[in-house]
């Protein structure tokens, strides 16, 4: 099939999904003045679905720096709505497909979601899962039930202030910019030695977000940051630890549930204490503010924190303040990176990506679609950051290139 019959069916099989299944990814987000908050206008008004054509090959992409040519060529801009699509021919043949959503509406689970629907539904006709969008599973206790440990979660959303926006200005060195990296299984498994060396085994995951969390306060400290505080956040997803003790049926139910089920934990450190520690010292940081959000209960009394502060908007704190802070998240169980198929074969390559204008300082980490011991791990972070990280840990953090992936 061509490449313009592969963009007819993958649109058309879109509006079947969004038409009968995902239809708020449709509609529109409104604010409503009654009861002051943004809400989901189911209005069926459908999606900005752009197709272009690009004089070049797959094999020619500059896949380490997506800001070459992903930036504002193959993502499309969302202008309104909860989704855009773009979908564009390449002259070898293949497609890329790129899609931006709405954050406030789907986390990275639910997107993956949606794609992998979209992708069964072209090739099979059928979709693996269908969504729930029953939202009685979140609903809050009555009386609601919180201890004060969610207010470290999560804080009132307050307008940037000019020192947090002056550290994210596009002088030079301060710079967002994004960057693909592979990281090779060995490389990964070292490191989890490294993270359980005081007898305490820690998770790949763990051990990653420690090495990081060390490099960037390493970085910070190279600019003269010393005592300058650096925080740390990991997602949380709530839909395994909401289904505990439901049984098989409502394990099902939250694992089809599409939407937003996250929690925020996070840890702060100065730059010169992180400098000191060992990272197995770092991975029990990591492994202490994560076990503070890996229960039904903390879920459960986060449900019912947000009712009780609706419609006040809300922000993770680890990003609330004016300290640097980073996100890692774990996306090794999406499909849309390694397991995708159209119906022409899986996909050659996958990512995600952060529009230029974000100005928090995301990393994701994502199976590899060669080894899927391997890692894909994108940047979101300033150019200083990234060079100094780069250099420092070129050994475990390699260039995304066309080599590794065997266009």
């Amino acid at each position: 099939m061509s490449s313009s019959g592969i963009r007819f069916t993958v649109e058309t099989c879109l509006s079947h999904r969004l038409t009968l299944v995902y239809y708020p990814l449709a509609g529109d987000i409104i604010w409503n003045q009654a009861v002051g908050e943004n809400q989901i206008h189911c209005n069926y008004q459908g999606v900005d679905f752009i197709t272009a054509i690009a004089d070049v090959q797959l094999k020619e992409l500059n896949f380490y720096n997506p800001n070459e040519i992903i930036e504002g060529r193959l993502m499309p801009k969302k202008s309104h709505g909860v989704l855009a699509i773009q979908v564009t021919e390449l002259t070898c043949g293949g497609i890329v497909i790129g899609c931006i959503f709405d954050h406030r509406i789907v986390d990275g689970y639910s997107a993956d979601m949606f794609i992998s629907s979209w992708a069964d539904i072209t090739r099979t006709g059928t979709p693996s899962m269908f969504p729930s969008l029953e939202r009685t599973y979140l609903n809050p206790r009555c009386p609601p039930i919180y201890s004060s440990s969610i207010n470290n979660v999560f804080a009132p959303f307050l307008p940037p202030s000019k020192t947090v926006n002056d550290q994210n200005d596009d002088d030079g060195d301060h710079l967002l910019v994004n960057r693909i990296y592979y990281v090779e299984s060995e490389q990964i498994k070292r490191l989890q030695l490294l993270a359980s060396e005081n007898g305490c085994m820690r998770s790949k995951v763990e051990a990653f977000t420690s090495f990081l969390w060390k490099k960037f306060a390493l970085s910070m400290e190279d600019s003269g940051k010393h005592n300058a505080v650096c925080n740390m956040a990991v997602p949380v997803d709530g839909r395994r630890r909401l289904s505990e003790g439901g049984g098989e049926e409502k394990e099902k139910l939250m694992a089809s549930y599409f939407g937003n089920v996250l929690s925020m934990p996070y840890g702060s450190k100065k730059a010169q204490e992180l400098r000191g520690m060992s990272l197995a010292d770092v991975a029990s940081e990591v492994h202490e503010f994560l076990q503070t959000a890996t229960n039904k209960e903390h879920f459960l009394e986060l449900i019912d924190w947000v009712a009780d502060k609706r419609p006040q908007p809300l922000i993770s704190k680890a990003f609330a303040g004016e300290e640097m802070s980073m996100m890692v998240s774990a996306g090794q169980r999406f499909h849309t990176m390694d397991e995708i198929d159209f119906g022409w074969g899986k996909v050659a390559f996958g990512s995600c990506h952060i529009p230029s204008e974000r100005t928090d300082f995301f990393v994701m980490i994502m199976p590899g679609p060669v080894n899927d011991e391997d890692w894909v791990v994108y940047m979101h972070l300033p150019l200083k950051q990234i060079n100094y990280i780069q250099e420092d840990a070129g050994d475990v953090l390699k260039p995304m290139n066309v080599d590794y992936l065997k266009l």
